[in-house]
């Protein structure tokens, strides 16, 4: 089975891109975030291609869904507790079970500043992910959470962390949280980059980020133990990054056999 994670930054403009590298890298399942649209206005062309979806979103800057062209049964938006934010319950994470396999995509709110109310919102709702998570993962079927989380694991995933000071991102209480997903049962699936050494996920659109490499891993995996332990291969396919009118996130593969 292959699955991938891809912050596809408005699925409506990225559809040509998208259906494009669906056909090029034949996923089995796909996590997308930031659709930028509404749950009814998902395109009819990723069905027409060959997936059923399962899609969350309102229209706004968020938004999630999972592509499956193995089954998906048992669809669940939203998360345990899910906070809200200015009273407004965003659509950032949905779950299925696709061939035997659960998996939730994720799109973990930015947070802004660190003092903004937008990061104490971040971390609350990474508390109520890991909520889902422990009442998930201790089934016997693989479990996995894909998506982008904002938060880079450690210092070398980002290209200065000198840089980065008193910012959002890599704050120790967002890695925090990242540690506690660990103790609810899950490991990291570390992608290898198709280029260079670290394997970012993420180039701003400005100032040359992309050509500089000037990137951050940020689009993560966690995976419980019988998903971890099927894993053959993980990737930051690169090269979907690149050109006029992509995402500024490319999408991380995994192939399991399950």
């Amino acid at each position: 089975m292959r699955i991938a994670t891809w912050n596809v930054n408005s699925v409506t403009a990225r559809l040509p891109k998208l259906l494009s590298w669906l056909e090029t890298t034949q996923p089995d399942v796909v996590c997308l975030q930031e659709l930028k649209c509404t749950t009814e206005a998902f395109p009819a062309e990723v069905a027409e291609a060959g997936y059923e979806v399962a899609a969350y979103g309102t229209g706004r800057w968020n938004g999630v869904a999972i592509l499956s062209r193995v089954g998906l049964a048992d669809v669940r938006r939203g998360l345990d507790g899910e906070p809200t934010f200015d009273d407004v319950s965003e659509p950032r994470a949905i779950g299925a079970t696709c061939g035997g396999v659960r998996v939730w995509s994720v799109y973990v709110p930015n947070g802004r500043e660190v003092a903004h109310p937008h990061y104490a919102y971040k971390l609350r709702w990474l508390s109520a992910l890991r909520s889902t998570v422990a009442a998930e993962a201790g089934d016997d079927r693989p479990f996995a959470v894909l998506g982008d989380f904002n938060i880079a694991p450690t210092d070398a995933d980002v290209w200065d962390i000198t840089l980065f000071d008193g910012m959002t991102h890599v704050t120790e209480a967002e890695r925090a949280a990242l540690a506690a997903l660990r103790e609810a049962g899950l490991e990291e699936v570390l992608p290898r980059a198709l280029k260079y050494d670290t394997p970012y996920t993420y180039w701003d659109y400005r100032q040359l980020a992309f050509p500089k490499n000037n990137g951050m891993r940020i689009d993560l995996v966690f995976g419980s133990a019988k998903f971890t332990g099927a894993v053959s291969d993980a990737y930051v396919d690169r090269e979907a990054r690149k050109g006029k009118g992509t995402s500024d996130h490319a999408p991380v593969v995994v192939d399991l056999t399950v």
